[in-house]
């Protein structure tokens, strides 16, 4: 099955790619979530327009990427939970539960820009990883405290 992205799908492409998929993964997945619409021949002007908006919007952020770049690095946010005896949490911090923190510090980040490579769920000083923009990755101090 052939689909045009509407927005990035990690490891299959940004918006606007076309890609190939199995029919299950299309029909049952990327549709119904908006992830992509089904090729067609007159797609050309979706795709047109939707690599147009992401071209003018990377140029607009590749600017301001550096710059929140140097925000996100340059201080320590604190993520509050709930935890348990020895400081096990009650599950573990979630991107979303990140993306909070740092925007109580006055920066502004999607969730899913946020990658967590080892699942935290400690007390203490964390580390992960912020992709601010396609070239640009920010790595963000996180120190989880009881709430």
């Amino acid at each position: 099955m052939k689909l045009i992205l509407t927005q990035e799908v990690t490891g299959l492409g940004a918006p606007g790619d076309v890609v190939e998929v199995k029919d299950g993964y299309g029909r049952n997945y990327l549709v119904p979530r908006g992830l992509g619409i089904r090729w067609t021949k007159g797609g050309q002007s979706t795709i047109d327009a939707i690599k147009k908006a992401r071209n003018s919007r990377a140029v607009r952020d590749a600017d301001q990427a550096s710059q929140v770049k140097a925000q996100l690095e340059g201080s320590t946010f604190n993520v509050k939970v709930r935890s348990g005896q020895g400081g096990r949490l009650f599950g573990a911090v979630t991107p979303a539960d990140i993306a909070e923190a740092i925007g109580e510090g006055g920066a502004t980040v999607d969730r899913r820009t946020i990658i967590v490579d080892n699942p935290i769920k400690s007390l203490g000083a964390h580390t992960v990883k912020v992709k601010v923009h396609d070239d640009v990755e920010a790595t963000v101090s996180l120190n989880v405290v009881s709430a």
